[in-house]
């Protein structure tokens, strides 16, 4: 249990995949998945520092131009490039690709082409580091349940079945800390990508994000059914809803529905089981014809995208923290 733990402390902050993701012990049946997950967060590495590099040679430049301006020379133009290499170093976070990117085409045009192309490929990757965690967590998930089962069943003891989710939920734990850094770098990528797409399609980040913040509101259940780690559902299930349950509802994408029981349990259900309506495909609301039109399409599948993993890692860390990987009362 010491090696799962001191995994955890350090996955944000080592660099081979063996001290992010610890050693394979071949008890865990879900090591393939922590491995492809793990895989997928190199690429948010790869380039996460273009645009904070590009700011830092400017903001260099800039800054040891301002102190030779006002007549400042010798070590005070070096402070000055110093002091100006640390503010662009923040703002080429945010707006270096984009500057990079206008310096290397001729008009508009071109420049939503590229960064649309950007995006798409963005998008891809995206969608793989979700399907990983996706496959990773419902693998915890249904193991967790399948421990309850056999303790329930006198197939196994509870002292066996208690050690057995204790480990499940350490290794939860880690699954949760590396997913938590690899959505820390998409982060930071995000914060480029945000500022182009605020450039080229003002207000499409907040389109689409004004239909995700409806204030949760107070319901009972229609009809049982089963909560799921996420809006899927092919979804690992970590809840029952009973008939006429209360619980606190907002609406989610596709046709689901986000709820909160009185036991704290947090999940998604059918839209319908709690008489609200889904809100459908993240990119609906999101208007424009032609490449413009593309162009916010693109970008609101990665806003959603980004906001769709980290929602995840927060459901997944919940499950670790609380109900997840308890058994059922002796």
């Amino acid at each position: 249990m010491a090696s799962i733990t001191a995994a955890v402390m350090l996955a944000g902050c080592v660099s081979t995949q063996a001290g992010r993701i610890g050693v394979d012990d071949g008890r865990d049946a879900c090591r393939a998945f922590v491995v492809q997950l793990d895989s997928t967060g190199d690429f948010y590495g790869e380039d996460i520092l273009r645009g904070a590099a590009v700011g830092g040679v400017t903001g260099a430049i800039a800054g040891g131009g301002i102190a030779a301006a006002t007549g400042r020379r010798g070590s005070d133009i070096l402070v000055g490039a110093a002091i100006g290499a640390l503010a662009g170093a923040a703002i080429g976070g945010t707006a270096g690709y984009l500057q990079a990117r206008q310096r290397q085409v001729q008009d508009q045009g071109a420049l939503v082409q590229a960064v649309g192309g950007d995006l798409r490929n963005e998008n891809r990757q995206l969608e793989a580091t979700q399907l990983a965690f996706n496959q990773l967590v419902d693998c915890r998930v249904n193991t967790a349940n399948r421990i309850r089962a056999d303790v329930r069943s006198g197939r196994m003891s509870r002292d066996q079945g208690m050690a057995l989710m204790t480990y499940q939920r350490d290794l939860m734990r880690r699954d949760v800390a590396l997913a938590r850094s690899i959505n820390e770098k998409i982060g930071t990528r995000g914060g480029e990508f945000d500022t182009a797409i605020e450039t080229i399609a003002p207000g499409t980040k907040g389109t689409v994000q004004a239909r995700r913040t409806a204030t949760p509101q107070p319901t009972s259940a229609r009809v049982s059914a089963p909560i799921r780690i996420r809006p899927d559902g092919g979804a690992a299930q970590i809840g029952q809803l009973a008939p006429n349950e209360r619980v606190t509802v907002r609406p989610a994408e596709g046709n689901f529905a986000q709820v909160e029981t009185s036991s704290g349990v947090v999940g998604f259900v059918p839209a319908s089981a709690v008489g609200v309506r889904g809100l459908g495909s993240p990119t609906a609301g999101v208007g424009g014809r032609g490449q413009e039109g593309e162009f916010r399409q693109l970008a609101a599948t990665n806003i959603a995208r980004r906001d769709n993993f980290s929602e995840s890692v927060q459901n997944a860390d919940r499950l670790a923290q609380g109900q997840g990987f308890e058994l059922s009362p002796a």
